[in-house]
């Protein structure tokens, strides 16, 4: 019977350590892979969490100017939070970069910008996981809005956040 008492609370010992890692904002590295549309959440080089997503309108390559409806590839940083955004909640992420400036500048457009990590459109809360039938955002990468309540509360401002092809 102690044998038993000792397994349950060594069990429930580690596994609140694991749910305590999530809580505690332990997320130190996010990559997205457009291609299989998932967004990974790492610690310590150790997968946390797996989500599928919804991209820009026109998903294949890298963004390169306002309005191509184009997700960005490469590496960046979370570079801010919003609660009360247009879409439930958002993440941030600091394209353009200076490469990407530099480019768009030299063929005379605008890069565009706010790229997101965000959830479902305000207005529209019950779409839910059919958000995924069809790439659908300008450019940001869209998730369910319990799954943004999670991915928001488990990132920091300044998490990298690399995004692949």
């Amino acid at each position: 019977m102690k044998i038993v008492v000792i397994l349950i609370s060594i069990f429930l010992l580690f596994g609140s350590v694991y749910v305590e890692r999530i809580k505690e904002n332990k997320v130190d590295q996010i990559i997205v892979l457009k291609s299989k549309r998932k967004i990974q959440l790492f610690y310590k080089k150790q997968k946390v969490k797996q989500y599928s997503i919804s991209l820009g309108g026109n998903p294949i390559g890298h963004k390169q100017f306002e309005g191509d409806e184009k997700t960005p590839e490469g590496s960046y940083f979370i570079d801010g939070k919003n609660p009360n955004s247009k879409y439930y909640k958002n993440l941030g992420i600091s394209y353009p970069n200076s490469k990407d400036k530099a480019f768009a500048r030299s063929k005379g457009r605008n890069p565009g910008g706010a790229i997101k990590i965000h959830g479902l459109p305000n207005n529209k809360p019950w779409l839910g996981k059919l958000h995924l039938l069809k790439d659908w955002t300008h450019g940001c990468i869209a998730v369910t809005n319990k799954q943004m309540d999670e991915i928001y509360s488990s990132v920091k401002t300044g998490t990298k956040i690399i995004i692949l092809p």
